[in-house]
C-alpha cells in the first residue's frame, strides 16, 4: 500500500523522516543520522509519531550483525516505542487517531515515525509519561511470556531471575510478585541488590560477593520451580543443583556464552525442562495475543501505579552511543530510553562502538 493512502485528513505528514542507521554492522559498527521516506502502511497498521524509544540489548546485538530483523521488516533499530497515532491504514482503525500509545514494533523505533500492527499497541496508562510508555512494551511482554506462557508460574512457586536489575528483570520481579510467587534475583552490585529488594524481591544476591547456588540451596531447600536465564553458558551447570521437581529453566539470551558441558542426569532426575525463547521472531498473531493477555491481566495494575517500568536514564537520541554503552557495560538499573520528539538529532552523532 503506497504511503499516499495514509488516512488522516486532519494531519499533513512529511514525505520523509529522520532516523538512526547502523553503518558497517559488526564489531566496529557506528550509528549515524539519516533521512528515510515515511513508512508505507499495510492493512491493519498504524503510523506513530514517535515520542520516545526503549533501548534493548537486542539493539546492541543487531548492530553487531548477530540479530537481524525479520524478512520485510525495518532494518532500523528499536523494538518498542511510545507515540501518538497520526495515521491509519483502514477506516475501522480511525478510533486510534490521536491516541497516545505504547507499541511493540518489529524494528524501526529509532525514528521520527514508525509503523506498527494495530494489535501490538496498548493505550498509554493514565499518569504515565511517554518515556515510561516507551520503556514498557518489550520488557513487560518478554517477562510475561517467560513467566506465564512458558514458565507456567503459579502463586506460591519460587522463581529465580538472573540479571534481576535489567529491564526484563525489573519487570519480571513485579509481575511475579503480583501473581503471588516468591522471587530471588542475581545481580552484580549492592546498588542493584537494593533496587531489586525495593521492588519486592524476596532475595537479591550479588553474584560477585556470594555463591547464588549456596545461598538458594539454604533458603529454598526444595528447589527452584522456574529460572529465567539470559546468561546461559556455565550457569546451566550451576542451575542443575537448584532444580525443584518438574522445574523449568528458560534461556532467553546467551550473555555468558552459547556452549557448556552439561550433565543431564540431575535434569532427568527432576523431570526438568530446558526451554529457549525469543520474542522478535514470533508471529504477528502470537504477539497480538500476548499483548491482549498482558493487558487483560495487568492493565489495572499499570493504571493504578502498582506496576510500572523502572527507569534508569532518558537520553536525547543524539546520545544513542552513550545509551548503548550504558547497556553494554551493565551499569543501568531498569530501562534506558531515547527521547525523540523533544530532542534534536544532530547530523553527526557522538562517535563510539558497541
Amino acid at each position: 500500500m503506497p504511503s499516499s493512502t495514509l488516512r488522516n485528513p486532519a494531519v499533513v505528514l512529511p514525505p520523509s523522516m529522520q532516523v538512526i542507521e547502523v553503518m558497517n554492522p559488526g564489531a566496529n559498527s557506528s550509528l549515524v543520522a539519516a533521512t528515510r521516506p515515511l513508512p508505507a502502511l499495510l492493512p491493519g497498521q498504524l503510523l506513530l509519531k514517535v515520542h520516545a524509544a526503549g533501548v534493548n540489548r537486542a539493539d546492541l546485538m543487531q548492530r553487531r550483525g548477530l540479530y537481524p530483523p525479520q524478512p520485510n521488516e525495518s532494518d532500523i533499530l528499536g523494538l518498542e516505542a511510545s507515540g501518538e497515532v497520526v495515521a491509519v491504514a483502514d477506516d475501522h482503525l480511525n478510533h486510534w487517531l490521536g491516541k497516545s500509545v505504547m507499541a511493540l514494533v518489529p524494528g524501526g523505533g529509532y525514528a521520527e515515525y514508525v509503523r506498527v500492527d494495530a494489535l501490538h499497541v496498548m493505550q498509554t496508562p493514565k499518569g504515565w509519561s511517554m518515556h515510561q510508555a516507551a520503556a514498557a512494551p518489550e520488557v513487560f511482554l518478554t517477562a510475561y511470556q517467560l513467566l506465564f506462557e512458558l514458565g507456567q508460574l503459579e502463586a506460591g512457586q519460587r522463581v529465580l531471575l538472573h540479571a534481576g536489575a535489567s529491564g526484563v528483570g525489573t519487570a519480571a520481579i513485579q509481575l511475579a510478585k503480583a501473581r503471588g510467587a516468591e522471587v530471588a534475583v542475581t545481580v552484580g552490585s549492592q546498588k542493584k541488590v537494593d533496587a531489586c529488594l525495593a521492588l519486592g524481591a524476596d532475595f537479591a544476591i550479588d553474584y560477585r560477593q556470594q555463591d547464588f547456588v549456596a545461598v538458594l540451596s539454604q533458603q529454598w531447600p526444595t528447589g527452584v520451580n522456574l529460572t529465567l536465564d539470559p546468561v546461559a553458558g556455565d550457569y546451566l551447570v550451576k542451575e542443575a543443583a537448584l532444580l525443584a521437581m518438574d522445574a523449568k529453566v528458560v534461556i532467553y539470551a546467551f550473555m555468558g556464552g552459547r556452549k557448556t558441558e552439561l550433565d543431564m542426569a540431575p535434569w532427568f532426575k527432576k523431570r526438568a525442562q530446558l526451554l529457549f525463547s525469543t520474542l522478535r521472531n514470533r508471529s504477528d498473531h502470537y504477539k497480538a495475543e500476548l499483548v491482549r493477555q498482558l493487558h487483560a491481566d495487568f492493565a489495572a495494575d499499570f493504571a493504578a501505579g502498582r506496576i510500572q517500568p523502572v527507569m534508569d536514564s532518558v537520553l536525547p537520541w543524539s546520545e544513542v552511543e552513550q545509551a548503548h554503552q550504558l547497556l553494554a557495560t551493565n551499569q543501568s538499573i531498569g530501562k534506558v530510553v531515547l527521547d525523540i520528539a523533544s530532542s534534536t538529532l544532530d547530523a553527526t552523532l557522538t562517535s563510539g562502538t558497541s
